[in-house]
């Protein structure tokens, strides 16, 4: 049999005779596994696909209809024999059919192939015909349906271009450009349409109508989108301006043409604009986050799957924190830049695909991410950097490396494995001229310095970042640096003859004024508290109950303490009961070492227990010092309490 959903779904025995798959249901039951491309789909998840709200009898409702579509696939099939082609597996149906029976499946193995071999692609024209109109036509729009439309549709606009470009390489496609006209007036969004669409009235001995092509492309991506044209989009203006020979096809050669330079692309983008304003800090940096918000849905507005790829994966500015500043906004950030990567595919553009699966990276903070979406951002970062490499792209790699960075706080720890990063990070931004992460890479090997107590080489990467901050106008630096200098005076109030504990709390209160102003809620919002508890727990005093303070993320690891230090132990044991399992950000080994505090002085040995086991990777570390901003003192010092209360010191 062979089945066809390039349209409407419809089925046909081998001798060319209709095969009737009932009501809409039946043929939403075949198109679902049919876009499972003969993997098997569970029963849960038919269900869940087929009805929005399921009734108690939908998993009999589906059991019947893949029995009437049994009957209707194989109707000569001998009673109580096994079924050969809607087949039951596990807990769910597969279809098991040649990829060649299915039509949606023939066109991708076809366009797979011209993608690996170019001088297949002019001949994708016999497989475009397999197209009747949209996909899965007849079917009600679910979500699978939407996506696999989505999807599917992407894949066709690839192959008609793709076709195009190989017609225009080989010399061939006459009519080609009234065929592009049509294809840019359908979808306007589609830069690589309408340079196509150039290339081709070029050819044609139409230089001033090509040129003009270019410059409505460049106005309605700058002036409604905010994005620059594409470097190639740029190569070519300039090959048609100076009359290249690398517009001919082979064994031609084409008019010498004006030498003219290119004009101007006019004024920064949105997207270039932000991406400055990102690194200003303040009132621009959240300015800058609303306007990449407005321009990735405009993009995707204009359903040009390339385009809200470029726009997403732009806004490549370092990032060192493990917390959003805008935990809706980067959710918003991540579910788009997951659209786009499911309707590019797996065969989509490597750098394109890199760069989205960087952002996921870079804006699922661990903070606010857990759980399948904790996995899915620790597999994009690993794939991002992955891609990265293979294409020999630093800027890339660069941005991929925060990915991981951020994605590096799995256990307490790590803080060795995170300076490997920012010696990488280093390595390729002074080598390859990213001044911005240049002083990523120094910012992240000062806090994994600070991690491990190395407070000297910290001071050394702090200077250095100062340094190239201040010659790339780099605000932010400062307000970080301020905050290490502190957590130094902190640490060194201890020492006999040090500054005393006041001179740290004051530290730590004007860098915080700074930070107040700095644009970075996610990073200011509970910091002085928590550095001024850990000062205390330095010098052995009880948690400040300052009733003004705003304990932020950091409450339930810091109420028992503070609860304690009101006399108020019966609280103090519930709210420890309360607290949950430390985030995996730069805070963790602080909020650990909190709890370890805690069920000491409170005797729980349960709670000790899990917090030792927890800190014993990071018994080299310092609480708290993993961002470089405030200290709690070694973590043995925690940790050994733990332990003692849990009955298992050595």
């Amino acid at each position: 049999m062979r089945i066809e959903v390039l349209g409407a779904v419809q089925a046909w025995h081998d001798d060319g005779r209709p095969i009737s798959l009932g009501g809409p249901r039946h043929r939403e039951v075949l198109g679902r596994l049919v876009a499972a491309q003969g993997r098997m789909v569970t029963t849960d998840a038919l269900v869940d696909d087929l009805w929005d709200d399921p009734p108690s009898s939908a998993v009999g409702a589906l059991r019947t209809f893949v029995a009437a579509l049994r009957r209707a696939v194989e109707p000569d099939r001998p009673p109580r024999t096994p079924p050969r082609v809607l087949v039951t597996q596990g807990t769910g149906y597969l279809l098991r059919l040649p990829r060649e029976a299915v039509d949606a499946h023939r066109f991708q193995d076809a366009l797979t192939a011209a993608r690996r071999s170019p001088d297949t692609a002019a001949g994708l024209g016999e497989t475009l015909a397999l197209w009747r109109g949209p996909a899965y036509a007849d079917l009600p729009g679910s979500s699978w349906v939407e996506h696999e439309r989505l999807r599917l549709e992407e894949l066709r606009l690839q192959a008609v271009e793709l076709r195009a470009d190989a017609l225009l390489a080989s010399g061939g496609g006459a009519g080609l450009a009234a065929e592009l006209a049509g294809h840019v007036a359908e979808h306007p969004w589609r830069e690589p349409a309408w340079g196509l669409l150039a290339r081709a009235l070029h050819r044609d001995g139409r230089r001033a109508e090509a040129l003009a092509t270019l410059r409505r492309a460049r106005t309605m991506l700058v002036e409604q989108l905010g994005l620059d044209p594409s470097p190639r989009m740029q190569r070519l203006e300039t090959d048609i301006l100076t009359g290249s020979p690398d517009l001919d096809p082979p064994g031609e050669h084409g008019p010498t043409g004006s030498t003219t330079t290119r004009t101007p692309l006019g004024p920064r983008t949105t997207v270039d604009v932000a991406r400055t304003l990102a690194l200003a800090g303040g009132d621009a940096l959240v300015g800058s986050r609303r306007d990449r918000l407005t321009a990735i849905v405009a993009a995707e507005r204009t359903g040009d799957v390339t385009l809200t790829a470029r726009v997403i994966g732009a806004y490549d500015v370092p990032a060192i924190w493990s917390r959003a500043d805008d935990p809706d906004q980067a959710r918003a950030v991540v579910a788009a830049a997951e659209r786009t990567l499911r309707r590019i595919g797996p065969d989509g553009p490597a750098d394109l695909r890199a760069r989205l699966l960087a952002t996921v990276a870079t804006e699922s903070r661990s903070a606010d991410t857990t759980g399948a979406a904790l996995e899915t951002a620790h597999t994009a970062a690993r794939a991002a950097q992955a891609l990265a490499r293979d294409l020999k792209d630093p800027a890339l790699l660069a941005f991929a490396l925060n990915g991981v960075f951020l994605q590096s706080f799995t256990r307490p720890g790590l803080a060795a494995r995170r300076d490997e990063i920012g010696a990488e990070l280093l390595t390729v931004a002074c080598h390859h001229g990213l001044p911005a992460f240049a002083i990523l890479g120094h910012l992240v090997r000062l806090q994994s310095a600070s991690a491990l107590g190395e407070l000297g080489t910290a001071a050394e990467h702090a200077a250095a970042a100062e340094a190239l901050a201040a010659a790339h106008e780099s605000p932010l630096v400062p307000v970080l640096t301020a905050w290490f200098r502190a957590r130094v005076t902190a640490a060194r109030s201890t020492e006999p003859g040090g500054p005393t504990a006041a001179t740290a709390a004051a530290a730590y209160r004007a860098a915080d004024g700074d930070l107040a102003t700095s644009g970075m809620p996610g990073l200011h919002r509970g910091l002085l508290p928590l550095a001024l508890l850990g000062l205390r727990l330095l010098h052995g005093r009880p948690a400040p109950t300052d009733p003004g303070l705003d304990w932020g993320p950091y409450l339930p690891w810091a109420a028992p303490l503070v609860l304690l230090a009101q006399d108020r132990a019966a609280q103090a044991r519930a709210a420890l009961a309360a607290a949950p399992e430390p985030p995996g950000d730069h805070m963790q080994e602080a909020l650990w070492c909190l709890t370890a505090h805690a069920a000491a002085a409170l005797d729980r040995p349960d709670v000790a227990a899990r917090a030792a086991t927890a800190l014993r990777g990071a018994r080299a570390e310092h609480a708290g010092a993993a961002g470089g901003m405030l200290t709690l003192g070694p973590v043995e010092r925690y940790l050994t309490e733990a332990e003692v209360c849990a009955g298992t010191a050595r």
